[in-house]
């Protein structure tokens, strides 16, 4: 491919060497750099790759895209100076793959909670309803049927275009994808088109990234700005950062709420361990999930399928056979009638919500036992309101590890301490094994009592000193119950 045409779209502010030059592929890492690749050289948070741009030259790179021209250059070799070189990645991503997004209707949500349940379920929905479908999310990635395991929540922009280039050759007409703050701050999501975004909510996370919580809503609202006409963006208005996000898309506005007045209204008429009854817009339907977040999600689900081109009776019907998706929400109810529950929730908000579904739908003649733990390296601020929400909202509260990643996980507990009330102290314990901490909970808990296992979900590991080692919460819950059953 001719480089001058991967650089279609991008913002260039110098050229040294020629740009009617054959190139092989794009690479921002040197190690992978082969004779004939351009080499972008992106600022990351941890280096910088206009160190390694003498590297990517001696592994054979025939041009270079950079923020900084470097002080001495080599003659025949193209030197492309840009403003951003992550948002040349994008844009050069999308056009060496040929634009798949402008063939696949893309579909991005957005926002601190919801967003893997919601792209999950569109995905399903959509498969449901007889059509080939794609799945960008932080669970896995999926191209119709074929799976992928997921790194991160929202991709480098060279893997998003090559899977949505499999996608497009796969004949995949819809794909729905993750979009998280620093997937939109690091521009991995610039160049491709998107037919809609979702915002589902905007609470305390990612806090050692950005600078403010300020900072994290305005990086959420740039990816609506950059929503293109013909597009649809919808958002959460019982979140008052709702609108905000809608201010300057150029994409038709659409709202959805259940407390306040939406384009999309959902009243919950049932909400029991066994689904919940939802009044959307006037029509009934049954669903398995449980839940007044799960009402929000379904409800989002509901307005972008219809929006999406889909009848709403159908969409009703569709959303009826949805099942939940893996660590949102999943509970086993063992043999001595013990409900364990698994459930993501790692942020403040989302812990807050859990805990406010299970108090709606349990009797009070149960105890409920929390196992939560904060992980480390990421923001601490969180910590102690965690601990707080945990222990006033549960009869006994086991703080444990998450992913203590390079921190003591001592520390990490004692930060969360900091956040129990003195009343409730009592309730609390502090279990640094996480396996120990689920064992005690299993051992605590009476028959009808309810444990929650929160923070991990899905996530088949847990990350120590920087080794990652197999874990699995709900695995590892069914196996004690199963041995204390015995």
């Amino acid at each position: 491919m001719m480089l001058r045409d991967i650089l279609y779209r991008v913002s260039i502010e110098a050229v040294k060497g020629a740009t009617d030059v054959a190139v092989d592929k794009i690479e921002f890492d040197s190690r992978l750099v082969k004779g004939g690749d351009v080499f972008v050289a992106i600022r990351g948070t941890l280096s910088d790759g206009h160190s390694f741009i003498e590297k990517a030259l001696s592994m054979g790179a025939a041009a270079v895209v950079c923020e900084e021209m470097p002080d001495e250059t080599i003659e025949g070799i193209t030197y492309i100076q840009v403003k951003s070189s992550s948002a040349a990645l994008a844009h050069m991503a999308a056009n060496y793959y040929g634009n798949p997004s402008h063939n696949v209707r893309l579909v991005g949500i957005t926002g601190t909670n919801g967003k893997t349940t919601i792209a999950s379920l569109l995905y399903q929905l959509f498969k449901n309803a007889g059509y080939k479908t794609g799945l960008l999310s932080t669970v896995k990635i999926l191209v119709d049927t074929k799976e992928y395991k997921a790194t991160h929540t929202t991709p480098d922009s060279l893997t998003i275009n090559k899977y949505l280039k499999e996608m497009e050759e796969a004949g995949c007409e819809y794909c729905f994808m993750e979009v998280s703050s620093h997937g939109i701050h690091q521009n991995r999501t610039a160049g491709l088109e998107f037919a809609g975004g979702v915002f589902t909510n905007l609470s305390h996370d990612h806090l050692d990234y950005h600078s403010s919580f300020a900072e994290y809503r305005d990086v959420k609202k740039r990816f609506f700005d950059e929503l293109p006409k013909g597009s649809f963006g919808l958002v959460n208005v019982d979140d008052k950062n709702g609108l905000i996000m809608l201010q300057n898309t150029k994409a038709k506005k659409l709202t959805y709420a259940l407390k306040t007045y939406a384009d999309y209204k959902a009243q919950i008429l049932e909400n029991q361990l066994s689904g919940l009854l939802l009044k959307i817009n006037e029509q009934e339907v049954w669903v398995k999930l449980i839940g007044t977040f799960n009402a929000y999600n379904l409800l989002a689900i509901y307005a972008t399928a219809v929006n999406l081109g889909l009848e709403s009776v159908e969409v009703l019907r569709l959303m009826s056979e949805l099942e939940s998706v893996s660590g949102r929400f999943q509970f086993i109810i063992s043999d001595s009638k013990v409900t364990a529950i698994v459930d993501y929730a790692h942020t403040p908000d989302a812990l807050e919500n859990v805990l406010s579904t299970i108090e709606n739908i349990r009797t009070r003649n149960e105890q409920l036992i929390t196992v939560v733990g904060c992980g480390g390296d990421r923001d601490k601020t969180k910590r102690p309101v965690m601990a707080h929400i945990a222990s006033s909202m549960s009869d006994k509260a086991i703080f444990t590890s998450d992913n203590p990643r390079s921190e003591v996980p001592e520390d990490i507990i004692e930060d969360m301490e900091k956040g129990v009330e003195p009343q409730n102290y009592k309730k609390t314990l502090a279990v640094v094994d996480r396996k120990q901490a689920i064992k005690i909970a299993c051992q605590l808990a009476r028959p009808n009592d309810i444990i929650l296992i929160a923070g991990k979900g899905h996530e088949t590991y847990q990350e120590i000193k920087g080794e990652r080692f197999h874990f699995d919460d709900m695995e590892t819950v069914k196996e004690i119950l199963d041995q204390l059953n015995k």
